[in-house]
């Protein structure tokens, strides 16, 4: 009689094998950090008007620092209202150019530059930008000149010229602005509009005066919190960010079934300034 090998007892070690993920949960996962990176950290916004020329085009892709002036309903994504107030809140200087929900109601970011802080007394004077009673330094500057596009058209044909190479170019007068603090920034001033004159008006405690450098075609905190007419006085808890890096700028000649197009229709220059 053969003797016959006792069975392999089972490897009760043995781990069992771990499940894959599925793809839905993949795509949560993946959605949940972007959801937090765009809420806390960085969030892409697009430049869609010339309110901010010289230094902003129609067409410009930035990041900006969430972070930089604390948290609010405003950070997170469609405005949903988790957060209370504004945590860990900081005030932005002047000069700074931020990133902001006006005016009530709107839930469209906005983007200028602080002029004033509370306390601060603001006025325009024949165009000229008076803080505090005394009126900013600013000096005039090289035309400012950018290229004639499908993101760029000049206002008027008498700002319109063609430079050395050919190029038709839109020819604007531009001043250097500089701010207690020395904050320095240019800006445009095409001629004399109604915006050039605004009494005397106190920034209240917790807002902010805001207004684009593109002085005479900016609804900026001259005009009244009316939706499409102006932004009025912002409260700083309309915060959503402070512009941090130029990501990209296109000057809206691409056609998407013409691929070399994406190519020639970038700014590249314009790719990588910080503010």
């Amino acid at each position: 009689m053969t003797d016959t090998a006792p069975a392999e007892a089972p490897d009760t070690d043995a781990k069992p094998e771990k499940k894959e993920e599925s793809f839905f949960v993949y795509l949560l996962k993946l959605a949940l950090i972007v959801i937090i990176f765009r809420s806390f950290f960085f969030s892409p916004f697009n430049i869609p008007s010339e309110s901010m020329l010289p230094r902003l085009l129609n067409g410009d892709y930035l990041l900006a620092s969430k972070w930089s002036y604390g948290f609010s309903r405003y950070s997170l994504p469609f405005s949903v209202p988790l957060i209370p107030g504004r945590i860990f809140a900081s005030e932005p200087d002047r000069g700074e150019v931020v990133i902001f929900k006006a005016p009530p109601g709107n839930d469209t970011d906005y983007i200028k530059r602080v002029i004033g802080l509370p306390g601060d007394t603001v006025a325009m004077r024949e165009g000229r930008l008076w803080l505090n009673g005394k009126a900013i330094p600013r000096e005039r500057i090289g035309n400012f000149q950018v290229p004639v596009s499908p993101n760029t058209r000049c206002y008027v044909s008498r700002f319109q010229e063609r430079s050395a190479d050919g190029t038709e170019v839109c020819s604007y007068p531009q001043f250097r602005e500089t701010l207690p603090g020395g904050k320095s920034y240019n800006i445009l001033d095409l001629g004399t509009t109604p915006q050039d004159n605004f009494d005397p008006f106190v920034v209240p405690a917790g807002h902010m005066f805001l207004m684009g450098d593109n002085r005479d075609n900016s609804l900026d905190s001259r005009f009244p919190a009316i939706p499409g007419q102006g932004i009025g006085i912002v409260p700083q808890d309309n915060l959503v960010g402070k512009a941090a890096v130029m990501m990209f700028s296109t000057d809206g000649s691409a056609e998407w079934l013409l691929p070399w197009t994406w190519f020639t229709a970038a700014r590249w220059n314009r790719i990588g300034g910080t503010f």
